[in-house]
């Protein structure tokens, strides 16, 4: 840490001198622009530059499938606007798992392609990019997921429970979303300011979105496991699970409702109250629970998974709402 001393210059301008090491590294010289940028007792201060899109290059000569994937999937969440993929000469597999990567994230296109490179290039504006109506569609998607899961359960449905599990990614695709736009606003103040958010705001939107992509992956699980049940279930079992869900989804939507609160007293009633309820979702669990010792170990087993993760899903909400206890609590 370096201190510097305020001087007043012309009676009324206040001015202080910047680290020489710091303007090196940053560009920084006689005649050149800085931004500032004001949050809270604090105040920012980056170079100006005329190119906002940022550029990453990444060899790729030893990727190929999944790690290909992810590889993409971490420039793209990393904030690259221009992402140039490298090799001595990219192959046909990993070309179509490129197409396939960039299908999966928002904004992205293939651009350009040779032979030992392949350029993607991300198109869509940011002012465009909301992270508050990402979370709002994430939520949205994941708690229908989660009634559809259960309802392919009843019905035995194979038609829905693949739908439900193909939504998924939709809701991933949302959550990369918002962490390439957290990550920004990390990175520079700029991001936060064009949001109209404070940063801590953008991470508590973050940390949510996280509980609901959480979410989309246990109705996913849900979906998956009404795959390998060939007979019906008993009706008090299904009415057990659909009474479980209803709580588990007023669990989720009381720490939504809490997060999106502006005025701090109705956030934390909110907030507390959906705590008392998740209380009650384990109580519910446990009572279903009992109820599968009735049938034969497989089968009940196979339930009690179920039973797990709509259970589960009222915990992740339950986390939302300490998130919203925690972006209601005073500022220091």
């Amino acid at each position: 840490m370096e201190t510097r001393k305020v001087q007043v210059t012309g009676g009324s301008t206040y001015t202080v001198s910047i680290p020489k090491t710091w303007a090196t590294d940053n560009g920084v010289s006689g005649g050149s622009t800085v931004e500032f940028y004001p949050e809270g007792d604090s105040l920012f201060m980056t170079p100006s530059t005329d190119d906002e899109r940022t550029e990453g290059t990444l060899d790729i000569t030893n990727l190929d499938g999944t790690e290909l994937i992810r590889a993409v999937m971490t420039m793209y969440v990393s904030g690259f606007d221009v992402i140039v993929l490298e090799s001595g000469r990219i192959t046909t597999a990993q070309r179509r798992t490129i197409r396939e990567a960039t299908q999966g994230l928002v904004g992205l296109e293939v651009l350009e392609e040779t032979k030992g490179q392949v350029v993607i290039r991300d198109l869509l504006d940011s002012s465009e990019l909301s992270i508050h109506n990402a979370v709002t569609r994430m939520r949205l998607i994941a708690l229908s997921m989660l009634e559809d899961a259960l309802l392919a359960l009843r019905d035995l449905d194979r038609d829905l429970a693949y739908d439900v599990i193909q939504r998924d990614d939709d809701v991933d695709r949302l959550w990369m979303v918002v962490s390439r736009i957290f990550r920004a606003t990390l990175r520079t103040p700029k991001a936060a300011e064009e949001l109209g958010l404070p940063r801590e705001v953008c991470f508590d939107y973050h940390s949510s979105a996280r509980q609901l992509e959480r979410i989309g992956d246990h109705a996913t699980k849900i979906a998956h496991l009404s795959l390998d049940i060939e007979r019906e279930v008993p009706d008090d079992v299904l009415d057990a699970f659909d009474e479980l869900r209803v709580q588990a989804v007023s669990v989720i939507d009381g720490g939504m409702d809490a997060l999106f609160t502006d005025e701090s007293e109705e956030a934390t009633r909110l907030a507390n109250r959906v705590r008392e309820q998740v209380r009650s979702v384990d109580a519910s669990a446990r009572g279903i629970d009992e109820l599968l010792r009735e049938l034969d170990p497989a089968r009940a087993q196979l339930l009690g998974l179920i039973v797990d993760s709509i259970s589960r899903s009222a915990d992740y909400g339950g986390n939302i709402a300490e998130t919203a206890l925690q972006k209601a609590a005073p500022t220091p």
